[in-house]
């Protein structure tokens, strides 16, 4: 259960207060109910449109009139806080909010194989039970992961190439393995270059984004502008795949996280993986410290700089909060 504590009852006045950078956001009426849950690219910007030109979102207005406190999750990426805004969706849907989905991306996986059969690397629903190829993920949206596959195919063509310099077919198929250079060892080195850009590896993932870059810009100073934007497509979701992502994770555990800032605790609840429960609260420093000290071990730092830095920004933003 939330408690949210003393509403700051004009919201607007926090707006500027918070971050730059992608995030969920969450507002409240005067007695504390959730009315909207939404994700941003950049919050400052995001949550302060509601106080402007609604545009096509004129039905909003009425809750914007209703709204007494503003909420907000810094995220470490947009894809971060995708993840978020969904789980968050699909454990309650606020009364303003049109659907439980948190978007209509498809949750999927990237699947590297690099079997002498059939190696190559594929957009897959889920991973299948018993399959020995690798997977990685979840990700959101379909399309997103299908160009970021494009991308490494294009860069690291796990796949005909790799297999023909097993098993080289005749002809044309001949030809255009000897031109990528194929050899006996490179299904091997290509997968293990594949995995390190989807094990988020800084340095596979630099590498890679040099290499688009590098051709987007040839085919770009060569007025080939269509093939070009089909670079600059598959960089973007490279970018989308590889960005920190924790909210949603492949292994299913279970457990809280908890963080405190200038009389704020906030609780994450992370169940089958999922970070699906988020709660703060006003709470004095001495009832903080018990808190922290009887809550079980977090999994990882990046858990407690996150739980932290959320009850940091909540705290800047009930201190700037002003009533009226």
């Amino acid at each position: 259960m939330d408690f949210p504590g003393p509403p700051a009852a004009a919201p607007r006045a926090t707006v500027a207060r918070l971050p730059l950078g992608p995030g969920v956001y969450r507002f409240r009426d005067a007695a504390g109910r959730v009315l909207y849950v939404g994700r941003a690219v950049c919050l400052r910007r995001r949550v302060a449109s509601y106080w402007g030109d609604l545009g096509d979102r004129g039905h909003l207005a009425a809750m914007v009139a209703r709204i007494a406190r503003v909420e907000a999750v810094p995220c470490a990426s947009a894809h971060e806080a995708a993840w978020l805004e969904r789980n968050l969706l699909e454990r309650r849907t606020p009364p303003w909010n049109r659907s439980r989905s948190g978007g209509q991306e498809a949750e999927v996986w990237i699947r590297l194989s690099q079997s002498a059969d059939a190696p190559g690397v594929a957009v897959a629903r889920r991973p299948r039970s018993g399959d020995r190829a690798r997977y990685f993920g979840p990700y959101l949206g379909g399309q997103k992961a299908r160009h970021a596959v494009s991308g490494l195919g294009r860069v690291l063509p796990l796949g005909p190439a790799a297999y023909w310099a097993t098993d080289p077919p005749a002809g044309t198929g001949r030809e255009l393995a000897r031109a990528r250079g194929a050899s006996a060892g490179v299904r091997t080195d290509l997968a293990r270059a594949v995995a390190a850009v989807l094990d988020r590896d800084p340095d596979a993932v630099t590498a890679l984004r040099a290499e688009l870059i590098r051709r987007r810009d040839t085919a770009a100073a060569g007025l080939a502008f269509e093939f070009a934007g089909r670079v600059q497509a598959e960089l973007e979701a490279v970018d989308w795949i590889t960005a920190e992502q924790k909210v949603t994770q492949a292994q299913p555990s279970d457990f809280d996280v908890l963080g405190w800032a200038g009389g704020v605790l906030v609780r994450f609840e992370v169940r089958a993986g999922r970070l699906s429960g988020w709660t703060q609260r006003a709470c004095p420093a001495p009832a903080a410290r018990r808190h922290l000290a009887s809550a079980p071990a977090d999994p990882s730092p990046a858990w407690t700089d996150f739980a932290r830095q959320t009850a940091e920004l909540a705290a800047l933003l009930r201190r700037h909060g002003t009533s009226g």
